[in-house]
């Protein structure tokens, strides 16, 4: 078949090598072990029910999905503010943003992560069918949306469901003209069952098309069209998020290198694993005996009979190669925290206009408060596309309020603010703060309310909040 939807581009498959990496250590040790000798080769000679036995205790530190857990809860350390400019009805739809229950707040969240852990991933504003079987208009007019509950909804398109897009470009600005990529759809089957179908949605300015597979004359399975319809708008209503942009609708995931060194930790933590696994356990060793016939018994209630000369005596493992690869995986993992960090490290980011050049200086932004500020850019973006289906004007706008400050280690700034409030150098309030800032007391605790409590509760027994 020429014209097959299903073909990815070479673009698409480059990226994939990249997400081969991840898509594994985001699923964890369960995800490690399906993948096998991809991510856990097999020794030379060694025999297929070793190895099975050595995957089945191989487990994962997951350093990788932990650090891109950690650095969404750093861009969602605040909720999403919701500008005064967004209009009433699309404010109401950010409550159910997806249809599936799932708030702004939530939803952008998991949007985030997968963007962070695979460089980008892409949103697109859907609207539902308004015209029925014979194609005639059911929706007309903004009662009639409000009666049959019709809106705009989102839609997640993570980058592993493209297969490939077109573009033109005007200006030198690229338009997207045509965007494939593969979903899941559940039908119902019989009274209590349902099937799962895949198919291919094309999306072209201003309509649509699904693509499922189907049985040729010749008996051959091909996709075919199986269903179209149109929509409101002059663009495809696409949005993407780019952590690590390398081009138009490329990316690679910024935390690549640290993906490599988790998978490297799988492997070494699986060979330490087994190393200690055969030095746990002593091998008898028998020197002097040639006769194989001969019947040897071993037990606190047994007695073995030895030629002259004969000898016999357990050896065990010296322990050098368990120290050598016990050092070698606190290396990894020292790496590996220096590779996860990097998100946090300042860079010189050039300002935007003249203007600013004259006023300001350069500023300073961290990679990831970088991406906070993208993921404001594609939200006002899809709010905008709400407004377009809903004839609303301006979609208006939201804030992305994260934590962006560098790593600190509790153990060793903690004793030090304590001795600074103890020496009044920092107040009661001061001390409070950086507390919750390093989780140590709950977001949720106020400080005004908080200090009453204290007022309340009599004498400490033991040394005030400011002399711990």
């Amino acid at each position: 078949m020429v014209d097959d939807p299903s073909k990815p581009l070479p673009a698409v498959n480059a990226m994939r090598e990249d997400w081969a990496v991840v898509d594994p250590l985001m699923g964890g040790t369960k995800a490690m072990r399906a993948a096998g000798t991809q991510k856990l080769p097999k020794w030379p000679k060694e025999e297929q029910e070793d190895y099975d036995n050595r995957l089945k205790l191989s487990t994962l530190l997951p350093v990788y999905s932990e650090t891109v857990k950690n650095m969404t809860g750093r861009v969602f350390a605040e909720p999403i503010v919701l500008g005064e400019d967004i209009p009433k009805p699309i404010e109401a739809y950010t409550e159910n943003f997806d249809r599936q229950g799932n708030n702004l707040q939530i939803w952008s969240q998991t949007f985030f992560t997968v963007a962070l852990s695979h460089g980008l991933c892409h949103v697109l504003v859907e609207y539902p069918k308004t015209t029925d079987a014979e194609g005639n208009q059911t929706i007309v007019t903004k009662a009639d949306e409000q009666a049959a509950g019709v809106r705009p909804y989102v839609v997640m398109i993570r980058p592993q469901q493209v297969l490939g897009w077109r573009s033109s470009s005007t200006d030198g600005k690229h338009t997207l003209t045509q965007f494939r990529y593969m979903e899941s759809v559940e039908e119902d089957e019989g009274a209590f069952d349902t099937k799962s179908i895949d198919q291919i949605r094309v999306l072209e300015p201003g309509k649509w098309s699904v693509y499922r597979k189907k049985e040729t004359t010749d008996k051959k399975l091909e996709w075919a069209l199986h269903d179209k319809g149109v929509n409101s708008l002059k663009h495809i209503p696409l949005s993407t998020l780019y952590t690590g942009r390398t081009g138009y609708m490329t990316a690679k995931p910024p935390l690549l290198e640290l993906a490599h060194l988790n998978v490297k930790h799988w492997q070494s933590q699986s060979d330490q694993d087994n190393i200690l696994h055969v030095a746990r356990v002593p091998m008898l060793a028998i020197i002097g005996v040639e006769d194989i016939t001969w019947e040897l018994k071993v037990g606190t209630a047994s007695a073995t009979k030895l030629p002259k000369d004969g000898d016999m005596k357990w050896v065990e493992h010296t322990g050098k190669s368990i120290e050598a690869g016990q050092s070698s995986l606190t290396d990894l993992e020292d790496q590996m925290r220096i590779a996860g960090a990097k998100l946090l490290q300042k860079e010189k980011q050039a300002v935007k206009t003249a203007t600013q050049a004259e006023d300001e200086a350069a500023q300073e932004l961290s990679p990831l408060e970088t991406m906070a500020g993208q993921l404001e850019d594609v939200l006002d973006q899809v709010l905008q596309d709400y407004a377009e289906f809903t004839a609303e004007g301006e979609g208006g706008h939201v804030q992305v309020n994260g934590n962006f400050d560098s790593d600190f280690i509790p153990e060793t700034t903690l004793p030090l603010l304590l001795n600074l409030a103890t020496q009044g150098k920092i107040s009661d309030e001061t001390l409070f703060s950086e507390l919750q800032r390093r989780n140590v007391v709950s977001q949720d605790i106020d400080w005004t309310e908080e200090q009453a409590r204290i007022a309340t509760q009599g004498p400490a027994e033991g040394p005030a909040l400011g002399t711990l």
